[in-house]
């Protein structure tokens, strides 16, 4: 990963989580890569990889399900008139 030295890494790693759940690469419901994977993947150290998933959640964007990982939130269905 290309690092941009003026924006913390954990803020990077977000936002490249955060394209890829818009983009659809990880769809709602979808499991996100673990801690451990997102320190082998970027190489960012396990409390920033931790971080990243915690501040996914704080965002509404993730949710935990303890013991199995962590998961795309589902959006809500658009109402139809």
């Amino acid at each position: 990963m290309d690092w941009q030295p003026e924006i913390p890494r954990w803020r990077q790693v977000y936002a490249l989580l955060e394209e890829r759940i818009d983009s659809g690469v990880y769809p709602p419901g979808s499991r996100l890569p673990s801690a451990l994977d997102l320190q082998a993947e970027t190489g960012v150290s396990p409390v920033t990889a931790r971080r990243v998933l915690r501040e996914l959640r704080t965002a509404g964007l993730a949710y935990m399900e303890p013991g199995i990982g962590t998961f795309v939130t589902q959006l809500p269905e658009a109402p139809t008139s």
